[in-house]
């Protein structure tokens, strides 16, 4: 009868010591991402902007139509995007040309001079058509 409480009292303590361990293990989050905290789509007007992990706008949303881009967004050279279920366009214009470009989740875009961010939406769907 001793050695059958022992075992009983030595599941107890298992079985006690398992759930600790499971209720204080850490949880999966999504990082930042060259300083844009996630859930965010972050803007850096300039390259030393993003070499700093510094954005100067984020916008995290998800709206049916393009949001216009205020001026610390409006032509930036980088765009990252933290979420991790949302992909996000990003128009733009090139000589004038609208063009659009979809960025997925945890990824993201030089424009680099390359054209002038104009607008974001971030959408739900997570990968890019």
């Amino acid at each position: 009868m001793k050695a059958t409480k022992k075992a009983i009292g030595a599941c107890a303590a298992t079985a006690v010591l398992l759930g600790t361990m499971i209720a204080t293990a850490p949880t999966t989050s999504a990082d930042s991402m060259q300083g844009c905290s996630f859930p965010r789509v972050c803007f850096y007007l300039k390259e030393a902007d993003y070499e700093a992990s510094r954005p100067t706008a984020s916008y995290k949303d998800v709206t049916k139509n393009y949001q216009n881009l205020g001026p610390r967004a409006r032509g930036s050279f980088w765009v990252v995007n933290t979420r991790n279920d949302d992909r996000v366009s990003l128009r733009y214009t090139v000589k004038g040309s609208i063009q659009f470009v979809c960025l997925d989740p945890n990824h993201k875009f030089l424009f680099g001079g390359s054209g002038v961010v104009t607008g974001v939406r971030i959408e739900t769907p997570a990968a890019c058509p």
